[in-house]
């Protein structure tokens, strides 16, 4: 059958009754956003010749793997659309530079502690398991170059056997290991130090490991690094860096490696060194110096500034 049955007067006005269009009431946005979405999948039925146990076999799939929806968002490349949308609409509207953004992921966790950056702040709280020392320098520059004073970088990455904390099912890890909020000086430069964090695949025999064995691809993350740099008067920045050497960095099931974004490790003895310098684009109005919403992990914020 042709898509252009979902065009025919029956179905219409089935979507403008299930959108609640001619309802005096509700959100009009919400509803022409919903009579569009539900078009559209009325639009993949027809096209593919869906059936109706297909159908439900994907309502059942979605309803299983609501905990890990943040995974699955990234893994189908919805997330990376987003960046892509946005870098598209800067472009269109004459915004141009700094450091490119990439997926926030879902792993981020609120309430870190904050430090001040006046010398090289260790976010690794947990006793030496062998791995190298990763050390990473920087400045927080803005679009002429110059020093972005009291920046915050919000930095946070995974252990050396790819398990984040907060999240760690072994509960190994200390509360906020390897997750800081660093502030910056009026030189805007950071440093800090951890244990080499390590890549990781998503969990076997989960709803994302099943998604992605149906579609033929793997589940595997490069090592990386993430970060949020906020400051005042300019747009707040959410990217990551990722290990130009690790052998998922050019095919990062997650699309979360971009171009400027791959730093390579300079690898001595028990040690690695990353120098990398973020540039900020100035807030074209308050909201852009805020962050996006969407629902993050929180846990007791520290209420002492500790020290580097």
């Amino acid at each position: 059958m042709d898509v252009s049955f979902v065009k025919t007067p029956e179905i219409q006005q089935l979507l403008d009754r299930a959108a609640g269009v001619n309802e005096s009431g509700g959100n009009p946005r919400l509803k022409a956003i919903m009579r569009d979405l539900t078009e559209s999948v009325m639009n993949v039925i027809v096209r593919q010749d869906i059936s109706e146990s297909e159908f439900w076999l994907a309502i059942k799939y979605l309803s299983e793997s609501a905990g890990e929806i943040g995974l699955i968002v990234p893994g189908t490349g919805l997330e990376h659309f987003l960046d892509l949308y946005m870098d598209a609409k800067d472009v269109e509207a004459g915004r141009s530079g700094g450091t490119p953004r990439t997926i926030e992921g879902p792993l981020y966790v609120e309430g870190a502690p904050i430090v001040d950056g006046d010398g090289s702040v260790n976010l690794t709280s947990d006793p030496d398991d062998g791995a190298q020392i990763l050390h990473m320098t920087g400045a927080v520059t803005g679009p002429e170059g110059e020093a972005v004073a009291n920046a915050i970088v919000h930095v946070w990455h995974a252990d050396s056997k790819g398990w984040y904390s907060h999240f760690d099912p072994t509960r190994e890890q200390t509360p906020f290991n390897n997750r800081r909020r660093i502030k910056l000086g009026s030189d805007g430069r950071y440093a800090f130090h951890s244990k080499q964090p390590s890549g990781y695949s998503v969990p076997p025999g989960g709803a994302t490991d099943t998604l992605m064995q149906a579609l033929g691809r793997h589940g595997n993350r490069p090592a990386h690094v993430h970060f949020f740099i906020e400051a005042p008067g300019y747009r707040t920045l959410t990217t990551q860096i990722n290990f130009g050497d690790d052998p998922f960095a050019a095919d990062d099931f997650a699309f979360g490696t971009r171009e400027g974004l791959l730093p390579v490790p300079s690898r001595q003895g028990d040690s690695a060194y990353i120098q990398f310098d973020f540039q900020l684009q100035r807030a074209a109005d308050a909201s852009d110096e805020g962050f996006t919403t969407r629902s993050r992990a929180a846990a007791e914020a520290a209420v002492e500034t500790e020290s580097a």
